[in-house]
């Protein structure tokens, strides 16, 4: 087959599961954003003249969170958070250890939808928010872009992730975290002579304390995954990650590590033509869940280079 010597590949990390602070993490959700790369995720675009736009549409929702036995956790509990961000990327002809270099920015914005009413032995205990602000700023000072073969494509990435969104320790749900957040990832695509395509990314969330609540998150880590076949310009298939903390977190008086781990899976599907706009969507389910909330995802991502 004849393979496509560049994938648009713009990853919106946004973060997506923000759930409440009680468990699994401060916020009880993954720091960075999960499902952002599927398809294509081994290959970034083209060096250009002005670089890459692109922007990512997600909604996810929730009703149920998960304990550390994975059982429902008591009362009613619901949060919607729709995410939209804008990025940019710029690819050079620069090289570094024989790799193209390159760099890039994300500036993310949610609007989040959060409410719990939980029994307790004086009461009920009811609290909610309604918000819509601009959430953490991701930069990317390094991207290194390896292509070993036309239907190989390796990169590797440095995030840093600022605490610039919007956040109130005392309401229930807020776009930004109010720590630093460094992620090494690396990212892979191959495609077969038939057009079978499998890619993965790997990646370590490294967090700074929240100096306002004194809660520093254990280091988390992510594989995001996905499995398709190309059709003409279309790659059809299933995608999702898995996500588990791998240290515990810190804060005065935790006595638990209250570590999270979820699994999604569900279809997901890529556009890609030379010269158009190449664009993402995928559905994912969250399962197996621990110490945190368990829901669903819709993503679509859109990039076009200059």
């Amino acid at each position: 087959m004849n393979y496509p010597r560049h994938i648009r590949a713009v990853g919106g990390t946004i973060a997506l599961f923000i759930s409440i602070g009680s468990y699994a993490t401060e916020s009880g959700s993954p720091t960075t954003a999960a499902g952002v790369y599927d398809f294509g995720a081994g290959f970034m675009p083209p060096a250009s003249d002005i670089g890459t736009f692109g922007s990512r549409v997600a909604y996810y929702s929730t009703t149920v969170r998960k304990d550390n036995q994975g059982h429902d956790q008591p009362g009613d509990f619901s949060l919607d958070v729709q995410s939209t961000s804008v990025a940019y990327m710029r690819m050079t002809n620069h090289e570094l250890f024989g790799a193209r270099y390159g760099f890039g920015a994300v500036l993310p914005f949610f609007r989040m939808n959060g409410s719990i009413r939980v029994p307790t032995p004086v009461g009920t205990f009811a609290t909610g928010a309604e918000v819509f602000r601009q959430a953490d700023l991701q930069v990317l000072p390094l991207i290194l872009q390896w292509t070993p073969a036309p239907n190989i494509g390796i990169n590797a990435q440095f995030q840093i992730q600022a605490p610039t969104g919007d956040y109130d320790k005392n309401r229930f749900v807020s776009p930004g975290l109010n720590h630093w957040t460094f992620s090494p990832v690396l990212n892979a695509t191959y495609i077969s002579e038939r057009g079978l395509e499998a890619s993965s990314s790997f990646e370590l969330d490294i967090n700074t304390r929240n100096h306002d609540t004194d809660y520093r998150s254990g280091i988390e880590y992510r594989h995001e995954f996905a499995l398709g076949q190309h059709v003409d310009n279309w790659t059809l298939g299933l995608g999702g990650y898995y996500y588990q903390q791998i240290s515990d977190d810190d804060a005065p008086g935790l006595t638990e590590g209250n570590r999270a781990r979820a699994l999604a899976l569900g279809p997901a599907a890529s556009y890609f033509k030379p010269g158009m706009p190449a664009v993402w969507l995928h559905a994912y389910k969250e399962f197996d869940v621990r110490n945190r909330a368990e829901g669903y995802t819709l993503a679509l991502r859109v990039a076009q280079s200059f």
